[in-house]
């Protein structure tokens, strides 16, 4: 009976922090379903900045003019620092990087489901940029207010990041909206293959999502998934209109009562078909991080060796 006291009484003292909206800390107690949710949560996060590098990186040699080729290069190794940022977040709840890796190397964690297509021209950077990173945007302002404080913290770096890499995309396809005739080509041709992949971005509708309603409980998402896609889709629309690209919805019109857009069904069967490792580049990005994985075995432990190495002289020095 104490023992459940007590339970009952570090659940109160959770529940009014949130409340309070005080931040949740690592030595805080927390339930256990809120740790094991955000440890899903942040590292799908992570997993998803780490392998969205690879469809990218697969233009950096091939981009235009050198300083395309350098600012790509350079939005690359944000996202690199983003997945550590996260990973280290995640580290803070109990569980180590090297099971974060082997959950994504086994498909037991899953990252999001726009990696798993192919950039197949220019004008899909530009896309990324611009509908990929915006749409992530829409769900990470919303972290930087999340109730676990690491998490909240590692956010605020990664939003200013990411809102300079949406510039850099919508820039690009600038250029290639006043391009010529096939340059205006490309860009509708991106536009039309990215479009649906981005609002399938933030996930299955709230009646079809498992977490999200718990989630925001904890203050762990401040909006659900529709609520999310409806804001982004209300942003995008003006920004598609001025780059004189057609949005591939015939449905999408403004409703004047509701005070937002109205837009098509989404195809939820290509959505957990890709999910479930099915899509176009599932495969492909599994055995790309796999070989990296195995890769850099050398560089891990080289760099255990230097800080046993470290670790011992220090002894050695105390002794």
């Amino acid at each position: 009976m104490d023992n459940h006291n007590n339970i009952h009484s570090l659940e109160a003292k959770f529940e009014a922090k949130i409340d309070s909206e005080i931040k949740i800390e690592p030595k805080d107690w927390m339930p256990e379903s809120y740790r094991k949710t955000l440890i899903r949560q942040i590292s799908q996060h992570a997993h998803s900045e780490v392998v969205g590098m690879l469809p990218e990186g697969n233009w950096i040699l091939r981009a235009p003019s050198l300083r395309r080729k350098v600012a790509l290069l350079a939005k690359v190794q944000d996202e690199a620092g983003h997945g550590l940022y996260l990973y280290s977040a995640a580290e803070t709840l109990g569980i180590s990087r090297e099971e974060l890796y082997q959950q994504l190397l086994t498909g037991k964690a899953k990252y999001s489901s726009i990696f798993n297509y192919p950039t197949l021209s220019w004008a899909d950077i530009g896309a990324i940029g611009w509908l990929v990173d915006g749409a992530a945007i829409m769900n990470q302002v919303m972290l930087t207010r999340t109730s676990y404080g690491p998490y909240a913290r590692a956010m605020v770096r990664i939003c200013k990041e990411e809102s300079f890499h949406q510039r850099q995309g919508y820039e690009i396809l600038i250029s290639l909206s006043r391009g010529n005739a096939e340059q205006k080509k490309m860009l509708q041709d991106a536009m039309d293959r990215w479009w649906w992949p981005a609002l399938m971005m933030f996930g299955p509708h709230d009646s079809a999502s498992t977490h999200s309603e718990q989630s925001i409980k904890w203050k762990i998402k401040r909006k659900s998934n529709d609520e999310l896609r409806q804001d982004f889709i209300d942003a995008t629309v003006l920004q598609a209109n001025y780059l004189g690209v057609n949005i591939p919805d015939p449905k999408l019109k403004w409703n004047e009562e509701r005070g937002h857009y109205d837009f098509g069904d989404i195809d939820w069967e290509e959505f957990w078909n890709v999910v479930n490792g099915n899509g176009p580049c599932n495969k492909q990005r599994i055995k790309d991080r796999k070989k990296a994985y195995e890769g850099g075995e050398w560089v891990r432990e080289a760099a255990m060796a230097h800080a046993e190495k470290r670790a011992k002289r220090k002894e050695e020095k105390v002794a």
